[in-house]
Order: C-alpha cells, then structure tokens, then sequence
C-alpha cells in the first residue's frame, strides 16, 4: 500500500517548525511585523473572476515539472500577464523555501498567498513576517478549533486565508467558521492524484456567499471554462501553467484576460 504523502508531508513539518521556533524565537517575529491591509479580499472584491497564479517548480507524485524557471522567474512573468495574485511555496517538497519566498515578495507588487501546511500558529506569524497578504489553511490537517483560532490570529495580522477542502466533512468544518475563502482542492490526499471532478461534486455545497476557488488538476481552457460556468470566483493554478508551451498566454488565458502579443517564448 502507497504511503500517504500528505501524512509524511505533515510530520516532518513538525520538525522544520520546531528548528524555526529556536532559530527565530516568535517574540522576535512579533516585534518585527507590520500589519498586512487584506490584499487578497481587495483583489476579489474588484473582479468576478481571479487567478491565482501558483510559482511551482516541484510536486512530490510528479517530481521536477520545470527546469527552465525559477520561482522568480515564474513569479515576474505571472505578474506581468495579469494574475490576480501569487502562491508561493515554502515547502521543501515543492522546491520551496522561506529564501524564495521572500526574494518573490521583494520583486513584485501583486498579493502572496503563503502555501504550505500550516499546523503551528507560529507559522502564520512567520508569514506575515516573510511578506505574505495571505495564507492556506488545509482543514484536513488541523483540528475545526485550531481552524477557528488559526482564522483569527490570520486576520489580526491583516492577512486572508484560503481553507482549503476536499470533501463534505472538510467542508462542513470550514462552514462552521467565518472563513470567507474556500479552496476545493482537486488532489487526492493519499496519492496526489487529481481531477476537477471533485470541484464539480463539491461546490454545490459550499454557501454562494463565500469566495470559492477550484484548486490544481486544472490543465486547459475546457477545464476553465467548466469551472466558471459552475460559479466558481477563480482558480488556484500551478502545473497547467508551468508546463505551458507558452506561460505568458497561458496564464493570460485562465486569467480570463483580453490576448495581447507576447513573445513566442517566455523569458
């Protein structure tokens, strides 16, 4: 039987938090931060419709997806074709790190949203201290308590959280909260596997009032298009753009924006 990788993923976070808790103490991380505006939720708010442009070079079930980018590079060309807002990586499975994180952050204007898996709530601190507008919140991996405490120590901070779910008990967990963002992940948590089926099963039973967002397996425009023509308020995209023949239009594209001349390659 397959190892489940979200399982491996989680406990050995557990380590990288406790080494982070000793090399940057949180009282120090409280002294430092500067209180964020909800840059996320005033992004929403403008448009019917946002990208969110995920700067991914690694997944653990497929291994290297590009060899040509960085996270930097991917981050610059995004912004530059209109994607409502980044998700950055900080995992190492993903090739992420705080280094990369804050190098994106310094380099471009457009809202961070913070992707990693969140257990610790010194870890939502840590954040906002590298620069994020938001984070992911995965409902599978901590308790509906922590979910609810985690929410607010988030908007305290002046960030927005993304609760990702990937069925109707996640979803009913998130509901019970005030989260205004909800993420139906299209992974199999078990094996990574993915399919927007699950966002097309799902949705229905997430509240119109929330802000809901499809997550990963979105590769084309038919996928897209069926996404948004079943109400969803945007995507969270990260393979179907970094392996894109060309990322510029692409993610112009899924970002539901007028096409423009763009050089034949990406640069």
């Amino acid at each position: 039987m397959r190892k489940d990788i979200l399982s491996e993923i989680v406990e050995n976070k557990r380590s990288i938090v406790a080494e982070a808790k000793k090399n940057l103490p949180l009282k120090q991380i409280e002294s430092k931060i500067e209180i964020g505006s909800f840059r996320m939720s005033q992004e929403f708010s403008k448009t019917d419709w946002g990208l969110i442009a995920e700067c991914k070079l690694q997944s653990p079930a497929k291994g290297r997806l590009n060899s040509t980018h960085s996270a930097l590079d991917l981050a610059k060309i995004y912004e530059d074709a209109g994607a409502t807002m980044l998700s950055v990586h900080t995992d190492p499975h993903f090739l992420g790190s705080n280094e990369s994180f804050t190098e994106i952050r310094n380099a471009v204007k457009i809202p961070l949203l913070r992707k990693d898996f969140i257990i610790d709530e010194y870890q939502i601190y840590e954040s906002r201290y590298l620069g994020a507008d938001a984070i992911l919140l995965i409902a599978r991996i901590i308790s509906p308590a922590q979910l609810k405490k985690f929410l607010f120590t988030t908007w305290t901070l002046g960030m927005d959280a993304l609760v990702e779910v990937h069925d109707e008990a996640d979803i009913h967990t998130a509901q019970s909260t005030p989260a205004q963002f909800i993420g139906i992940n299209n992974r199999n948590l078990v094996n990574f596997t993915t399919s927007i089926a699950n966002t097309q099963n799902l949705i229905y039973y997430i509240d119109r009032k929330r802000i809901r967002i499809s997550e990963s397996g979105i590769s084309s425009m038919a996928d897209v298009t069926k996404l948004r023509k079943l109400g969803l308020n945007g995507i969270l995209v990260g393979e179907g753009l970094v392996r894109a023949e060309n990322i510029r239009k692409q993610t112009r594209a899924f970002a539901m924006l007028p096409e423009l001349q763009f050089e034949d390659e990406d640069e």
